[in-house]
């Protein structure tokens, strides 16, 4: 008997055994609907959707599959996501950080889309509309038609882009805004400086320097470039100093702290910093560093070149033939004679 019960328990915890790996191990299939993600960076801020994308397969899709009036989960399957890495404006409203099951209520004339706090449901079936983190209303457009739906990032601009969902010859737009600036401040201030950055001049000089072009978050900044010029007395320290309080209103000692830093600089670094402010377009800034380096260095026919590109790229046409000509007559290298005289030509010399 005692025999008897030992082999019946094997038996059963065997069969157990089986049931349960069989169970475990499910043989990947096709999905109907595949699961699809699109990623797009605006400014640093990462934004994805992550969804499942049905095909028309024949079907009538707006007023049909996909009623009127009607929560909809803007894909198939599980919730569609949407995730940000920083705080962002989506069609106009803020929303914060984080990921959201995104939902839409298609009309014949709009469409509300909702971005949920419930990111982890089964479509929107157990929708529940006390969990919106935000609900606005857009209008739907005509589109190519598309059998298999899909979400795309569109008219890109360095702070925007518009997520479009695309299928059935339907386009729902959504406009997402970053403010850029404030994003990178954030960053610099919660991680950056937080990291290995703060224990060099250079991380306190580059969050300080980056608040001074773009002329945001002036106060602290200027702990920021205190706490760079206790590290490292340099020019490049002295002087985004100077431009930070100047933007604070204190124009008398921002001249006298950038007329320092130039005491400490030559041309090269003078000019570097001055090719940093063209190349991110703020061209006031970079035509009085180039300004400040003919004033220092007036026998160097290479600070007139570049003063006459930083007045180019303003549209100040003639003070830039005037300085690319001073240029041209005190090099001495023929290369660079025949590129500025093609600059010239451009600009209409005569």
């Amino acid at each position: 008997m005692q025999r008897t019960s030992v082999v019946v328990l094997l038996g059963v915890l065997l069969a157990g055994l089986v049931m349960n790996a069989a169970a475990q191990q499910n043989l990947p299939l096709p999905e109907a609907s595949p699961a699809a993600s699109v990623t797009q960076t605006v400014g640093i801020t990462e934004i994805t959707v992550r969804y499942h994308r049905p095909g028309v397969k024949g079907r009538t899709i707006w007023g049909g599959l996909v009623p009127f009036d009607d929560v909809w989960r803007a894909g198939a399957n599980e919730n569609t996501t949407i995730s940000f890495s920083g705080p962002v404006r989506f069609s106009g409203k803020e929303i914060a950080a984080g990921t959201y099951g995104l939902h839409m209520i298609p009309t014949k004339e709009e469409c509300t889309v909702i971005l949920s706090t419930n990111a982890t449901s089964w479509g929107s079936y157990f929708y529940r509309q006390d969990e919106d983190a935000l609900r606005v209303r857009v209008r739907p457009r005509p589109s190519p038609d598309q059998e298999w739906l899909s979400y795309q990032f569109n008219d890109l601009t360095p702070s925007s882009a518009v997520l479009s969902l695309r299928w059935a010859g339907l386009e729902v737009p959504m406009t997402i805004e970053v403010d850029v600036p404030a994003s990178v401040v954030t960053q610099a201030r919660d991680v950056y400086l937080r990291g290995l950055a703060g224990f060099s001049w250079q991380g306190w000089y580059q969050a300080a320097s980056y608040c001074a072009m773009y002329a945001v978050n002036t106060q602290e900044a200027l702990g920021w470039a205190d706490r760079a010029i206790g590290m490292n007395r340099n020019f490049n320290t002295l002087w985004v100093k100077g431009v930070l309080l100047e933007q604070a209103g204190n124009k008398t000692e921002g001249d006298h702290t950038k007329q320092e830093a130039a005491t400490l600089a030559d041309e090269a670094a003078i000019n570097a910093l001055g090719y940093q402010y063209l190349g991110a377009g703020k061209l006031e800034g970079a035509i009085e560093l180039f300004t400040a380096n003919v004033r220092r260095y007036p026998d160097s026919w290479n600070v007139y070149d570049s003063l006459g590109e930083g007045y180019a790229a303003a549209g100040k046409t003639d003070l830039a033939i005037t300085n690319y000509t001073k240029a041209l007559t005190m090099t001495a290298d023929e290369t660079q004679k025949e590129r500025i005289r093609k600059v010239l030509k451009g600009l209409g010399a005569q």
